[in-house]
Order: C-alpha cells, then sequence, then structure tokens
C-alpha cells in the first residue's frame, strides 16, 4: 500500500465520516492516522470502509495499470483530477455504475445511464451531482438545503484570508442555482475547521475543503484542474432530463 496516497484518502475522506455520511464507524481511527502520519493496514482496511468512493478508486487503478487503489495518482483522480480520468473508457465506467447502481436505483437507473456517453466520469464531483438525487430535489423546487448538502459535499477550493487557532477564513465560490442550473456562485468568505494543526496555513494558501473541513493545501494548478472536472460534471448533470435516483442515498 502507497503511504502517500492513503493518508491522501484519509484527509478527503475524513470530513463526511466524521459527520456520519460515510465510511466506517471509526472517525476517531481515521483522524489520528492523519495526525501522526501513520499508514499501515489499519487505514487501508478503512479506506476500503468507504463504499462510495472505493470502487472509483479501483475502476482507476484497474483502467490506468495500477496495483493499488490508493495509489497517489489514482487518489487524486478520484478527488481532484487529473489525466488518468481520461484513461477510464466508456464502457469500463458504464460496467462499474451498472454493477453498483442498476439494481438499487430501479426506474431511476435511466438518469445514470444517460450520464455515461454524456462524459461521467470517475470522479467525485460526478458521484455527487450525477448519483445523489439533490439535482432532482433542486428542480422540484426545495432549493435552501439540497444546494447546501451539494456545496459541502463537493470538493471545493479557496484561498486562505486569515488563520485562528483551530479554524481559518477561507474566501470560495460555493455553488448558486437559479432555478434551472448549478453554477459557480460570486466569492464570499467562509469559516472552516483545520483538523491537522501541522498543516502551517498561512494568508494566500490556497486550498480544499470538503464539508466543513480543510483538506491539504494544493497548487493554483491542482485547484484549476478541480475546477475543470467540477464543471464538466455540473454541466453534465445541468443537461440531463432526469436527476439521480433517491434510492442511492439508502
Amino acid at each position: 500500500m502507497n503511504g502517500r496516497g492513503a493518508l491522501r484518502f484519509a484527509r478527503y475522506a475524513f470530513p463526511p465520516n466524521h459527520l456520519g455520511y460515510c465510511g466506517p464507524a471509526d472517525s476517531a481511527a481515521l483522524l489520528e492516522h492523519i495526525l501522526t502520519g501513520t499508514s499501515d493496514a489499519e487505514l487501508r482496511r478503512l479506506a476500503t470502509g468507504f463504499a462510495g468512493a472505493w470502487p472509483y478508486l479501483e475502476l482507476i487503478a484497474a483502467a490506468a495499470g495500477r496495483d493499488d487503489p490508493l495509489d497517489p495518482d489514482v487518489v487524486e483522480a478520484y478527488w481532484l483530477g487529473n489525466a488518468l480520468l481520461d484513461a477510464v473508457p466508456v464502457s469500463m465506467m458504464g460496467n462499474s455504475l451498472d454493477d453498483r447502481f442498476r439494481r438499487r436505483a430501479g426506474a431511476g437507473w435511466s438518469s445514470l445511464e444517460e450520464a455515461i456517453p454524456a462524459g461521467a466520469v470517475p470522479h467525485h464531483s460526478f458521484h455527487v451531482f450525477g448519483v445523489y438525487p439533490w439535482v432532482g430535489l433542486l428542480r422540484s423546487g426545495e432549493s435552501e438545503e439540497p444546494l447546501r448538502i451539494l456545496d459541502r459535499c463537493r470538493i471545493r477550493t479557496g484561498t486562505v484570508q486569515a488563520v485562528e487557532g483551530s479554524s481559518a477564513a477561507v474566501r470560495s465560490r460555493p455553488l448558486a442555482w437559479d432555478g434551472y442550473r448549478l453554477d459557480l456562485g460570486a466569492p464570499m468568505t467562509e469559516l472552516v475547521n483545520v483538523a491537522d494543526d501541522g498543516m502551517a496555513l498561512q494568508g494566500g494558501a490556497v486550498v480544499t475543503m470538503h464539508w466543513d473541513w480543510i483538506c491539504e493545501v494544493v497548487s493554483p494548478a491542482a485547484a484549476m484542474r478541480l475546477e475543470v472536472v467540477t464543471r464538466s460534471q455540473m454541466e453534465l448533470v445541468n443537461g440531463l432530463s432526469l436527476p439521480g435516483p433517491a434510492a442511492l442515498l439508502a
């Protein structure tokens, strides 16, 4: 197992796990690995317990000929985006989604089936926008809570304005909904948590965030790649005739 990839996966997986939304019920163990920089068999076991993310990592690794789903490039592809996403054939993406979701989705499968040839990639943003039903709830007229969840659940970037203790003020662009389409809204400053006090954040640093936590400091180029992939999957879902199936929240 690659230590760097596993620890990077943990940084992004911890926030929703801490909130009880996904993964094994042991967020304290996940955080302990992050804080101590320990990558071991236990961390791998925890990673495989993320039923949403792990199959995408396996898919990306298989398409790229990588032996380990926790290979650093594979982990980066899923959370941030890189060239490995382009190496996943449409047929492999389609077969993976079919195996995982057709039976559970029932009649809602048609929305995922429509997304496959339209440009769906095994990136976290596709799972948030395309698999879960929140965009459908936006279309039905429920806007505030679905939009908040979509914005928190996606990986987003921002620029650190100030740091105080275990919190940081970060300037970022939240999602916006005009009644028809998702887009990135006007910049705003939000207060987020810093789980790792060894991150040594400074004003001007570009960071990634998941829910209400900072995941890591990234380069401007990595932040741009994330925005490009996020926009592509957002536009894909904006163009779908049907929303993601609610059955997949179970």
